[in-house]
């Protein structure tokens, strides 16, 4: 499912803008403010532009979008910068599901022990981190 709300003519003119502003910056990267100011946008534009660029970075062709709190937001093809980012993201997810599992669809499960929609999320949510497990 895209992340992005808006799919719009002004949502995509603010992520050219920044894709534009990202790419001169290009080796280094741009924390939020800096990115929203380069780009002359509202905070609410400069998240739906980042919202749309991811959604259609891709199809687009343009390099890799990653973000630490170091260096901001930036493209990047260096393998290692790539890996490390997607390491560092599983396991925000890795963490996402335990909590998700631990907090409320296991007590859930203990609440309705019958009940057939909560088993299939347990045993798909179980899955998902198994799988979140091996790749991180």
């Amino acid at each position: 499912m895209p992340r992005s709300h808006r799919k719009g003519d002004a949502a995509r003119e603010h992520t050219r803008c920044i894709c534009r502003i990202l790419m001169e910056a290009r080796p280094a990267g741009l924390h939020f403010p800096q990115l929203r100011i380069a780009c002359e946008l509202t905070p609410a534009q400069t998240r739906s532009g980042l919202a749309l660029l991811r959604d259609i970075i891709d199809e687009m062709g343009w390099p890799p979008l990653v973000h630490s709190r170091a260096d901001g937001y930036m493209f990047t093809a260096d393998p290692d910068e790539l890996e490390q980012y997607e390491v560092a993201k599983i396991h925000e997810k890795l963490t996402e599901v335990r909590r998700l599992i631990i907090a409320t669809v296991g007590p859930h499960a203990r609440l309705a022990p019958d009940d057939k929609r909560v088993r299939h999320m347990i045993t798909q949510l179980n899955s998902d981190e198994s799988t979140l497990d091996l790749i991180a």
